[in-house]
């Protein structure tokens, strides 16, 4: 039997695969935005592995982060304690970069016009001190769906506390618009801090709908191929989830392929005899740094997407990884005040790079380095794929 491992990147995919004798199986396609599943199985095939003879598929994937750091994600609503409209925008009074005279913060992925308040408030001990009032909250979500959203965001004060009123407008949201999306903040993050607690929740909902569509092709196409095994998905903390807890709560996999890499990478340094090492990891999308102390990947209890000074909190476990919205086919462009900028902005794999020759006509990192030499024009992925000078 064989065990299957596939990571997706921007740009493109990678495919490692080992039998039971312990003989390799490896590829590397582009990704296909349109449909990632599709990219996976490309991999499959031109690796040439059996999906029956596979027990175990493991997954890792940038998806959910480079939809968040392109803002690529689905139109989502949030819907909050009444007064508390606006925590998930003033979020901490912090100014990070304090000499920087144009900061500004980051913009929220849920625009003022889709927060919506209810009546309703617990106590911080969990208590009912004001109930929820259904008719309102039922209201709230029709006028919500009329605006035509996808994806609806639920977080109510001291939730984590006393869940009962987020748990009833979850009913109430299934009851009126059984296809919307619907994240409850005590699902994803079950503490106080109102703020990161918001945040969070936001960005599972944002991304939600993008990867529960993604992995539900990816388990059509694998089933048509007759896999019986078992699908597990990497987690920003370095554990594994089933596919259906990806679905419910992909704000946990926001790191999942990244962090792979990091521990892959803790685990060669150590067996090489170096416990402290740095992995650099340099997507078509992010580039990635981590630092490995005593042969172990470090875990932080929180963290930035798109770093800390303009980026959204999630407030979950996570290898510690520090990145920037600059990959190979970041592009280049030039600001208001003629400065050259890189990123966030991928040309990802559909165009890609204008070198690749599929239609991309902005300058990129990987086109940069290909005039440079950097790169060479007939050695491209192991000569498959030739560059365009």
């Amino acid at each position: 039997m064989l065990n299957l491992a596939v990571d997706i990147g921007g740009t493109f995919t990678d495919l490692v695969a080992q039998d039971d004798s312990g003989r390799l199986f490896v590829s590397k396609v582009l990704t296909t935005p349109s449909d990632h599943s599709e990219g996976v199985m490309n991999a499959i095939a031109k690796a040439g592995v059996d999906l029956r003879e596979t027990a175990l598929f493991l997954h890792g994937s940038t998806i959910a982060i480079n939809t968040v750091i392109e803002r690529k994600g689905v139109k989502t609503a949030l819907i909050t304690t009444r007064g508390f409209r606006d925590v998930y925008e003033i979020g901490r009074s912090n100014r990070p970069d304090a000499y920087n005279l144009f900061f500004e913060r980051p913009v929220p992925l849920v625009p003022r016009s889709l927060r919506r308040e209810v009546t309703e408030r617990m106590t911080a001990r969990g208590e009912i001190h004001t109930p929820l009032n259904r008719e309102e909250a039922a209201a709230v979500v029709a006028e919500l769906v009329k605006s035509g959203i996808q994806s609806i965001a639920v977080c109510f004060l001291h939730s984590y506390a006393n869940p009962l009123h987020e748990e009833a407008l979850g009913e109430v949201i299934t009851s009126i618009a059984p296809e919307t999306y619907v994240t409850l903040s005590h699902h994803i993050l079950r503490e106080y801090r109102e703020y990161e607690r918001t945040s969070t929740t936001a960005v599972n909902a944002y991304v939600g709908p993008v990867v529960a569509r993604y992995l539900g092709s990816l388990r059509d196409r694998l089933r048509r191929q007759g896999f019986d095994g078992e699908v597990l998905v990497m987690q920003s903390g370095g554990g594994v989830m089933s596919l259906a807890t990806a679905v419910q709560m992909p704000v946990r996999m926001m790191e999942s392929g990244p962090v792979a890499g990091v521990i892959g990478s803790a685990r060669v340094a150590d067996a090489l005899g170096y416990p402290q090492s740095i992995s650099f990891d340099m997507g078509g999308t992010t580039a990635k740094a981590s630092l490995t102390q005593n042969g172990n990947a470090q875990i932080a209890n929180h963290y930035y997407i798109g770093g800390y000074n303009t980026g959204h909190p999630v407030m979950l476990p996570v290898v510690d990884i520090v990145e920037v919205g600059s990959g190979g086919g970041s592009i280049a462009w030039i600001d208001a005040a003629r400065g050259l900028k890189v990123g966030p902005i991928s040309s990802g794999a559909e165009p890609g790079p204008a070198c690749y020759g599929r239609g991309g006509s902005q300058p990129t990192v990987t086109d940069a380095n290909l005039v440079l030499g950097l790169l060479g024009e007939d050695s491209f992925l192991g000569g498959e794929m030739r560059l365009d000078r």
